[in-house]
């Protein structure tokens, strides 16, 4: 009788904890195509297993700075003012969606034990992050004022979401980790959203 006990409450423990693990938080409102990072994804070594191959590895350490770079894109356009606002609403939800994100992909390196060189911009030697902004492309962001801000901003950033669908998609092709595979295809599906919402804003400026 003790042990059939036993068995009956480790059975409710590990139920309970399946499904702590499986809940997820949405976040409400928002413009379309902005969801994709609502649902936090589990950097602790439970949940981003030591399981990996070169293509997740890949995605990761050139997500990080591709990443980074939209965030020094939204911050440049936030920074002004006479910007339309919707467009300042975008720029900062891409702003709240990344940030966190960096810091799951930073989490699953670190569980990995691959050691990630900030001062390098990332990435694996000899490839290079689809879509990111030049540094002559950055300076004219950077002092662009009013519509003419707002467009380079957006042309930009559609460029930038084409190049990080690309690397996501490689990653849902070839990746092997299933938590890196799940926050690709999140890329994916947000960021095409994002684009047909920064293509219809760039038609009315």
């Amino acid at each position: 009788m003790r042990f059939r006990t036993t068995a009956l409450v480790s059975t409710a423990l590990i139920a309970s904890l399946l499904l702590a693990g499986c809940a997820q938080n949405g976040k409400p409102g928002g413009m379309p195509g902005m969801d994709h990072g609502s649902t936090p994804m589990p950097s602790g070594s439970a949940s981003a297993s030591a399981q990996f191959n070169s293509a997740d590895e890949m995605f990761v350490t050139m997500m990080i700075p591709h990443h980074q770079q939209a965030i020094d894109m939204a911050d440049a356009i936030l920074s002004k003012d006479g910007v339309d606002e919707q467009v300042l609403t975008l720029a900062q939800q891409i702003k709240d969606a990344q940030g966190p994100e960096i810091e799951t992909m930073r989490g699953w390196l670190e569980d990995w034990g691959i050691r990630y060189n900030e001062s390098s911009g990332g990435g694996m030697p000899g490839m290079d992050p689809g879509g990111m902004m030049s540094e002559k492309d950055m300076a004219a962001l950077e002092t662009a004022t009013g519509a003419e801000a707002a467009r380079l901003f957006l042309e930009g950033m559609i460029v930038h979401h084409q190049g990080a669908i690309d690397m996501a998609q490689t990653e849902v092709d070839s990746g092997q980790n299933p938590e890196a595979i799940e926050l690709a295809q999140q890329v994916i599906d947000g960021q095409s959203a994002e684009i047909e919402t920064m293509r219809a804003i760039l038609e009315r400026l």
